[in-house]
């Protein structure tokens, strides 16, 4: 395309400036101007869009620059034409049909200058046929160039497009149509994943794009489509409101989680937490607040002010019950130091005493008391402890070496209680009793005589002694209980009963085999049998009394 064929889109610019030398015809005039809209933000991001807008902004710049080139080569084949007169306002030619502008004619474009424009146009994208012929046949081309579109019921100017033939004319207001139709293509595309305020802006932006658009192509139905479109951004709003709505709900459960299970942790009793863990656990329940509060969905200010309050609450509780409880804990620690203090300084003083039995009841006092006194802290309490046990193995210690010098000379009295334990035990069992208690008792003088044993055998030959004498006395109570006067009376006296009784079941028994009646016959059998068994018991008892 030559530079006499490229828009200039600045009317003003055409009536107060001249042509330069080697321009031909001015180009188009808008009378409406389109931005481009994005589908996001106000930004198109798509490809296609963004090459058609560049290639227009771009068009006027690289086809003069191209005229240049050739004017630099080429001689001008005509001599500049004067300036065009002005174009009049959309408005007005809505009123009254504008005079042609009076222009120089132009030689038609060489073929080599054809070649270089296509050349330019090149880096354009290329257009759909089918869209381009549906297009055009929504404008027109006055013969000055002027280019009206059909818009509703009558045509509406757009621009000027004079010098070219009509196919040329129509083909950019076509291109910036396709433009605009691909921006609400893209906009439909993308609209479930556009936040509200990408919505209203980019809907806006397209309402105002199709208002009044200097295109050629089917302007009411692109009009429809941006209305249908206002409908689904609705939709997507309520939707958006509905999604923000649940995810409010879901990240206000998790918060009142977290302040419920921080107010379960402060409101346990003191003797029933766990300082360490439950500290820890308040700790990583901040974390997952501060968490929740940077990357979640952000809650009513008055609804999370309250929740915070709570949790703020739960851990200052905590907090303060921890000072109160490790405050009266010290406080608890140093009282059993200064008791133990004390008890070791008692021990202390009588681990050099040698009065062993009376020192002993009072190191078991002295280990009561300790056990009473509490603890104090882990490391005061083991110290302590050493000190205090230091203090008694003093004094255990000496007594059981006084001890084993003891047990060294009793060791021959227990050879001689051993022997006379052999003699008692050969006792048993017992045949003559009176025998047997005689020489117990002079088994007991001897055993006497024979004096202390050592300290660890003590407990062994007693009880061996203790058995024969038990074993003495139960056959000598035995033989009392048989030869009790009461009881053998008792027992004779059970006996007549008894007899007695048999007496009369026998008689009974008899009368009713002589009436034949069974039953009185069973139970007069089993009633003597019974009674018959317990004289035999009886008498038995009453010859072990004799």
């Amino acid at each position: 395309m030559s530079a006499s064929q490229h828009p200039q889109t600045d009317p003003q610019q055409r009536q107060d400036q001249p042509v330069p030398a080697g321009a031909g015809a001015p180009a188009p005039e808008d009378h409406t101007t389109t931005g481009p809209v994005a589908a996001t933000g106000g930004n198109d991001d798509s490809p296609e869009a963004t090459d058609r807008s560049e290639a227009d902004r771009s068009e006027a710049t690289d086809t003069n620059q191209s005229a240049d080139a050739g004017a630099a080569t080429q001689p001008p084949a005509n001599p500049p034409g004067p300036r065009p007169v002005p174009v009049p306002k959309p408005s007005a030619l809505a009123r009254s049909k504008p005079a042609a502008p009076v222009v120089t004619p132009t030689p038609a474009p060489a073929p080599t200058a054809l070649a270089q424009g296509d050349g330019a146009a090149g880096a354009e994208a290329p257009l759909d046929p089918e869209e381009v012929a549906a297009a055009a046949a929504f404008g027109k081309v006055e013969s000055d160039g002027t280019v009206s579109v059909r818009d509703g019921e009558g045509y509406r100017v757009v621009g000027q497009y004079p010098g070219v033939g009509e196919d040329e004319a129509l083909r950019l207001y076509i291109r910036r149509f396709l433009d605009l139709k691909a921006q609400v293509d893209l906009f439909s595309a993308r609209l479930s994943q556009l936040g509200v305020k990408d919505l209203d802006s980019t809907l806006a932006s397209l309402t105002d794009a199709v208002a009044e658009p200097a295109v050629v192509g089917d302007i009411q139905a692109l009009r429809e489509r941006v209305g249908t479109l206002g409908e689904r951004v609705a939709e997507r709003k309520e939707q958006i409101a509905a999604e923000r709505a649940a995810a409010k709900e879901r990240a206000l459960a998790e918060r009142t989680v977290i302040v419920e299970r921080a107010e379960k942790i402060a409101s346990r009793e003191p003797h029933k937490i766990q300082w360490r863990q439950d500290g820890q656990r308040l700790r990583e329940l901040l974390e997952e607040w501060k968490r929740a509060q940077r990357s979640g969905p952000r809650l009513d200010r008055s609804t999370e002010d309250a929740l915070w309050k709570r949790f703020s609450a739960a851990r200052t509780q905590f907090d303060r019950v921890r000072r109160q409880h490790f405050a009266e804990l010290d406080r608890t620690h140093t009282e059993a130091k200064a008791k133990k203090e004390k008890l070791i300084a008692e021990a202390e003083a009588l681990s050099s005493s040698r009065d062993w039995g009376a020192t002993s009841a009072a190191y078991r006092d002295l280990m009561d008391r300790w056990k009473r006194a509490g603890r104090a802290s882990r490391k005061d309490d083991d110290a302590l402890w050493a000190r205090f046990r230091a203090a008694q193995d003093v004094f255990f210690e000496a007594r059981n070496a006084a001890n084993a010098e003891i047990d060294a000379e009793y060791a021959e009295n227990l050879k001689v209680k051993e022997k006379l334990l052999e003699e008692a035990e050969a006792l048993l069992p017992i045949r003559d009793l009176d025998r047997a208690k005689a020489a117990l008792r002079e088994i007991q003088d001897r055993w006497d005589q024979a004096g202390k044993v050592p300290r660890g055998d003590v407990g062994r030959v007693e009880g061996r002694l203790r058995a024969v004498e038990q074993a003495i006395r139960d056959v000598e109570q035995e033989q009392w209980r048989k030869s009790n006067p009461r009881v053998r009376a008792r027992a004779e006296g059970a006996a007549a009963q008894l007899e007695e009784a048999i007496q009369g079941l026998e008689r009974d028994l008899a009368s009713a085999r002589a009436s034949g009646d069974e039953r009185a016959i069973t139970r007069a059998t089993e009633a003597l049998e019974a009674r018959k068994a317990w004289l035999e018991q009886v008498l038995q008892a009453a010859d072990d009394a004799r």
